[in-house]
C-alpha cells in the first residue's frame, strides 16, 4: 500500500462536482434576472429620455412661433430654424442642438408637418412598444399615447391646427 492521502470512497468523488454544476446553474439564472431588470430600468431611462426631449421640442416650437414677428404667426419649416432664428437682427436660439432620439439613438426624427408645410411637433420612429401604458400630460402639450413610440406625437397644444 501506498503512503500518503487515503482514497476517498466511490460514492463520495461525484459531489464536488454536482455541487459546483449547481452553483453555476443558479448563478446563471440569476445572471438572467439581472440582466433582465437592467434592461427594462435601461428602457424605463431612454422612455423618460424620450419624453423630456419631446417636451423641450414643444417648447421650443411654441417659443419660436409667438415670437413671430407681426400678427401672421408661423411654424419652422425645418428645425436647424429652432436652433438659430434669422426672422430678426440678432440670432434668436429656440433649442441648444438637436438632440437624438433616445430610443433610436439617430438624430432624424418624424416630423408633424402644419398644411402650410411647417413643422407642429415632433415624433420618434421607433416602433417599439412603449413600457407606459396610460396616456401622458405634458405642460402646454396635446395628450400623448399610443401603443408605439411613434405613435407619440409631440404637439403644443395652441398650436392644433383645424
Amino acid at each position: 500500500m501506498r503512503a500518503g492521502r487515503p482514497r476517498a470512497p466511490a460514492r463520495a468523488a461525484g459531489f464536488t462536482y454536482l455541487t459546483v454544476l449547481f452553483a453555476l446553474v443558479v448563478f446563471g439564472l440569476g445572471a438572467a434576472a439581472l440582466g433582465e431588470s437592467w434592461g427594462a430600468a435601461s428602457r424605463r431611462a431612454r422612455e423618460a429620455e424620450l419624453i423630456e426631449a419631446g417636451g423641450t421640442f414643444v417648447k421650443a416650437i411654441a417659443a419660436y412661433r409667438a415670437s413671430s414677428p407681426g400678427s401672421a404667426k408661423s411654424y419652422p419649416r425645418h428645425l436647424d430654424e429652432l436652433l438659430e432664428d434669422h426672422r430678426f437682427v440678432g440670432v434668436v436660439r429656440h433649442l441648444r442642438r438637436v438632440v437624438r432620439d433616445p430610443v433610436t439613438g439617430n438624430a432624424e426624427w418624424g416630423l408633424v408637418q402644419a398644411p402650410d408645410g411647417g413643422i407642429l411637433g415632433v415624433y420618434s420612429l421607433s416602433e417599439q412598444a412603449p413600457l407606459r401604458r396610460q396616456p401622458l400630460q405634458l405642460p402646454g402639450a396635446l395628450p400623448i399615447s399610443g401603443t408605439r413610440y411613434a405613435d407619440w406625437k409631440f404637439v403644443a397644444e395652441a398650436q392644433r391646427t383645424p
